[in-house]
């Protein structure tokens, strides 16, 4: 298999998740990837709506999807340094468990600087591929 690689450009508005859900199926599809289209989407939606919330109208999103070696790779990057943190579950908020979520499904996950900003991404391992609990692929 050889590498794929798309990336766009979203504005910062509340239907952003939803045009990156899209763009993630689609491309899983005609890739062949394997991946569970599901959590991609989910997962994506998170970092997303991470970014309209905290990012801002002004900024401009960059999603990139990479699929090489079996690892589908999903980056975002945007124009706030404020970096994602995994919470403590807290029953009485309706909020604060995306990053959970991101930490829960994904085989590896990070965030970086970038341009001003940051790239927050994750990888999902090939497809039925086990992974240890710091993400690195089991033997």
């Amino acid at each position: 298999m050889g590498t794929f690689t798309a990336s766009a450009d979203l504005p910062s508005i509340v239907t952003a998740p939803r045009a990156a859900r899209h763009l993630v199926k689609h491309l899983l599809e005609v890739w062949n990837s394997g991946h569970s289209v599901t959590d991609a989407q989910l997962l994506v939606t998170e970092l997303v709506s991470n970014a309209v919330d905290h990012a801002g109208g002004e900024a401009s999103l960059s999603l990139q999807l990479t699929l090489s070696d079996g690892w589908l790779r999903i980056s975002l990057a945007d124009g706030s340094s404020i970096r994602p943190i995994v919470r403590e579950l807290d029953h009485t908020s309706p909020r604060g468990r995306g990053m959970q979520l991101v930490a829960a499904i994904a085989g590896r996950w990070g965030c970086e600087d970038h341009e001003g900003g940051k790239r927050v991404w994750f990888e999902l391992g090939p497809p039925g591929q086990r992974a240890t609990r710091d993400g690195d692929p089991a033997p």
